[in-house]
């Protein structure tokens, strides 16, 4: 999965659930700039940061070995 369709899927979930980009920023402890770098697919977030986000957003972070 490209970091663009994790930024997809995390603002449509977000969109979704009518919260909004510096209300989930604020939950996780991010800047706002970051959260919209990564819902762009620009951003970097660490594991953890991606972690909360998901958690967030009542999504799980599932990471597969190849």
């Amino acid at each position: 999965m490209t970091k663009i369709e994790i930024g997809q899927i995390i603002k449509e979930r977000r969109v979704y659930l009518g919260i909004t980009q510096k209300d989930l920023a604020d939950i996780v402890g991010i800047s706002l700039r970051s959260l919209v770098d990564i819902e762009n697919g620009n951003g970097n977030p660490t594991i953890d940061q991606l972690n909360k986000i998901l958690n967030a957003l009542g999504l799980t972070l599932k990471i597969s070995t190849v």
